[in-house]
């Protein structure tokens, strides 16, 4: 429906997602409308809203500490114990009787729940760290906790098939800016409460050098993000070839990148054939010796490869 091109791109979107709901659904709507419904006014004045965080987000703090201990430690639990895995497989080998292990150890990271859950609760530990303290210990040690099930998990249970190149990096380093953002204005609210005008003063600035740092990391590492090294392509062919996948990428490329028929399509499926029988020494020979036009088709078909690639 939206066009993504590979698996990461998938995930990094319906990771944006899945954050953006847990963070309006588990914190602003308890925040604003847990207590009372005239906490609903709060939006007829934004000049308002720090003071209205101060005031709600304390009573508000038990719900947190209790979403920590029942989202957060279960869920590693049922993570470290694979339930459903572990029913489905039961239920095939006991019930239906079936002797098949392909589906096996094919299990993949679920990048699209972990880390916006994860991410949630660095946004709780930032915004209640001000009011309610009490929430850090627990923080503490799901964090501790969730390090260690994380990485056997990721290590011994999951299984990487494709590289998503870092682009979930942007998303966290996002989320973290956006969790210091949101406990600035709540301490904003707070010394503006106790009528301290100057520690509300230096919070302003906290502010604004957060926005600055903001802006400073999207533009020195945000292409890093955007676009692979060569390198990391160089590798990612190689490994295709050790394993033996790239005939059935030669295969497959003209049906994911040539699907309407063109005038030219014989001759492309011939150059692709003469270029699937070539080595290494010879694609690099033929480079020096064929014409402007082969060179580009073959370039091209190359280009065609490292995306498809990049899918898987």
């Amino acid at each position: 429906m939206e066009g993504h091109i590979s698996r990461s791109i998938r995930k990094k979107s319906a990771c944006s997602k899945v954050l953006f709901f847990n963070i309006w659904n588990v914190f602003f709507v308890n925040v604003f409308a847990g207590s009372v419904i005239s906490q609903l006014s709060v939006f007829a004045s934004v000049s308002e809203l720090p003071s209205q965080l101060a005031k709600a987000v304390p009573l508000q703090a038990t719900y947190f500490t209790t979403y920590v201990l029942s989202s957060g430690w279960a869920s590693l639990a049922c993570e470290i114990m694979q339930i459903c895995p572990l029913i489905y497989n039961l239920f095939r080998k006991y019930i239906l009787r079936s002797k098949d292990d392909s589906n096996e150890g094919t299990l993949t990271f679920p990048y699209h729940t972990e880390v916006p859950r994860v991410l949630l609760f660095g946004f709780l530990g930032f915004t209640c760290s001000i009011l309610a303290p009490l929430i850090l210990p627990f923080l503490l040690f799901y964090f501790s906790l969730a390090y260690l099930v994380y990485r056997n998990q990721i290590l011994n249970v999951y299984v990487t098939k494709y590289d998503g190149g870092g682009k979930l990096w942007p998303i966290a380093h996002n989320a973290v800016i956006f969790s210091l953002i949101v406990s600035q204005i709540i301490a904003l609210g707070v010394f503006g409460l106790k009528r301290s005008t100057v520690s509300s003063g230096f919070i302003i600035p906290l502010v604004i050098g957060t926005v600055l740092f903001h802006i400073y990391c999207r533009q020195r590492f945000q292409p890093a993000f955007r676009t692979l090294a060569t390198q990391v392509l160089i590798d990612m062919d190689r490994r295709d070839q050790h394993l033996g996948k790239m005939e059935e990428i030669y295969e497959q490329v003209h049906s994911f990148y040539c699907q309407f028929p063109r005038s030219g399509s014989t001759s492309e499926l011939r150059s692709c054939e003469s270029y699937r029988g070539m080595t290494a020494d010879q694609h690099h020979h033929h480079h020096h010796v064929s014409s402007s036009s082969e060179v580009m088709d073959t370039a091209f078909l190359s280009f065609q490869v490292i995306v498809f690639n990049l899918k898987y």
